[in-house]
């Protein structure tokens, strides 16, 4: 189970409609959004891990010592949700390395993982796995293979694997997106928006589906703004991006209850890293 923690005003689907330099006049909904989440988590008795942007962290240092008082899991979104195909080598390093920085020190614990903002690495951008293990990150979770119009590498590996790149010996592991495979085409299955416009009944079929054919861990992931239907509408964003954020988000939660009762669930880290090395084909 894995939560990227932004708020509804730091998603790219809106980044030409809200600027950035708007960010600190917008009021936080984030952080009530996730002490909801880490109450239904308890309730199920799910850990789960929680990438989170270093901007958030900043403004809600107690938040941070919710999660991993909890027992979750902390990695990083970076620091501002800025794609990685936007940003030099020298502004990526820097934006991680203030992340992980803040994360560490407001956590107390060493930060693992990393997840691109939009899933925005690709081909065009691979060096970012070598600056990522000499920032000390063990793992990625930034891909989706699937064809999308905002990201997504289709020919990418489909499950964990270790970067063919070897950087003075060590290596890095990507965790991607769940998916789908059938005639040569990969189709998302690994929760957010896709979760919101299916029924439940249906993404619980594909989910068990993944199961049955590929014999892998499924991991999940999700924004706390999801289950936050009373969040400000954004108006003069694109037609298609309003459809995408706000479909469905009065029915979240009770999907989430559902899928949270229906699977067993625990971070990244424990599953990827530690109990399911070999059955994921990493040794």
């Amino acid at each position: 189970m894995t939560v990227d923690v932004e708020d509804y005003f730091h998603v790219s689907a809106f980044e030409n409609t809200i600027a950035k330099t708007d960010w600190e006049k917008t009021p936080l909904r984030v952080e009530h959004n996730t002490y909801r989440l880490l109450e239904l988590f308890e309730k199920h008795g799910v850990k789960s891990t929680f990438f989170t942007l270093g901007w958030v962290a900043e403004r809600c240092p107690n938040l941070i010592k919710a999660i991993v008082d909890q027992g979750h899991e902390l990695a990083s979104h970076g620091f501002a949700h800025q794609r990685i195909t936007e940003m030099s080598k020298d502004d990526f390093v820097t934006d991680v390395v203030k992340s992980k920085n803040i994360l560490e020190q407001l956590s107390g614990t060493e930060v693992i993982g990393y997840r691109a903002p939009s899933f925005s690495l690709n081909d065009t951008n691979t060096w970012v796995y070598e600056k990522l293990i000499e920032l000390g990150f063990q793992y990625s979770s930034s891909t989706y293979p699937i064809q999308h119009d905002l990201y997504g590498v289709p020919n990418w590996p489909r499950f964990i694997h270790e970067r063919s790149e070897s950087f003075g010996g060590q290596k890095i592991i990507e965790i991607p997106i769940p998916t789908l495979r059938k005639n040569n085409i990969n189709t998302g299955i690994g929760g957010g928006g896709y979760f919101r416009l299916y029924p439940y009944w249906l993404s619980k079929k594909r989910i068990d589906k993944f199961h049955q054919q590929e014999q892998k861990p499924y991991s999940f992931y999700f924004h706390p703004w999801e289950i936050d239907p009373d969040q400000p509408r954004v108006k003069d964003a694109p037609l298609k991006s309003k459809f995408r954020h706000y479909i469905n988000l009065s029915r979240m939660e009770g999907k989430l209850e559902r899928l949270l009762k229906d699977y067993q669930w625990d971070t990244m880290k424990s599953v990827y890293l530690n109990k399911n090395t070999k059955e994921n084909g990493m040794t």
